[in-house]
C-alpha cells in the first residue's frame, strides 16, 4: 500500500515558495522542498489531493493559494522508514498570507527562489529541482495560451 503525499510548487510573480525543513522530520529532515504532506484516509471525497494541499500549505505555513490548482508531475520513492510514498506536485498561484513557519517541528525556514536560483543552488535535491522545471514549464504554456486567446480575441 502506498503513502499518498502531495506538494505545491507556489509562485508569486517569478519566484517558488520553499521551506526548509526541520531536521526533527523523519523524511528529508534539513532539506529544501516544497510545501506539503500526506493525504489523509477520508471514505469517499472529491478533490482530496487539493483540499489536502491547500490544508497543508496553511498548517505549515499559513498561506492560501488560488483554486486553479493543476496537477504537474507525480514520481515515486521509498521513505527512510521503508515504505513506499507516491509524491504529486501541484502548480499553484499564490493568494494570500504571509509565509512563516507555523510549527519549527515541520518547517525550520522560508524562501522564496526564482527558477535560476533554485537550478543552480548546492543543496537542491534533483528530485525538487526536476518538479519546479516542470512547473515552470507549465506556467509558460500557460501565460502564452493566455496570450493566444487575448490575440485570437482582438482579431474578431
Amino acid at each position: 500500500m502506498f503513502i499518498v503525499n502531495v506538494e505545491g510548487a507556489v509562485y508569486k510573480e517569478d519566484k517558488w515558495l520553499l521551506i526548509r525543513r526541520s531536521k526533527m522530520e523523519e523524511h528529508a529532515g534539513g532539506e529544501l522542498s516544497l510545501v506539503g504532506g500526506t493525504v489523509d484516509h477520508e471514505g469517499d471525497s472529491n478533490d482530496i489531493l487539493e483540499r489536502t494541499l491547500q490544508r497543508e500549505l496553511f498548517e505549515e505555513v499559513g498561506v492560501e493559494v488560488k483554486n486553479t490548482i493543476q496537477y504537474v508531475r507525480s514520481t515515486s520513492f521509498i521513505s527512510a522508514n521503508g515504505k513506499e510514498v507516491v509524491d504529486i506536485v501541484f502548480l499553484c498561484e499564490f493568494d494570500k498570507g504571509d509565509p512563516y513557519a507555523k510549527s519549527l517541528d515541520e518547517v525550520e525556514s522560508i524562501h522564496w527562489l526564482t527558477t535560476a536560483e533554485i537550478v543552480n543552488h548546492e543543496e537542491i535535491p534533483f528530485y525538487l529541482r526536476d518538479s519546479i522545471l516542470a512547473a515552470e514549464a507549465m506556467r509558460k504554456r500557460i501565460v502564452l495560451k493566455k496570450i493566444e486567446e487575448i490575440l485570437n480575441g482582438s482579431k474578431k
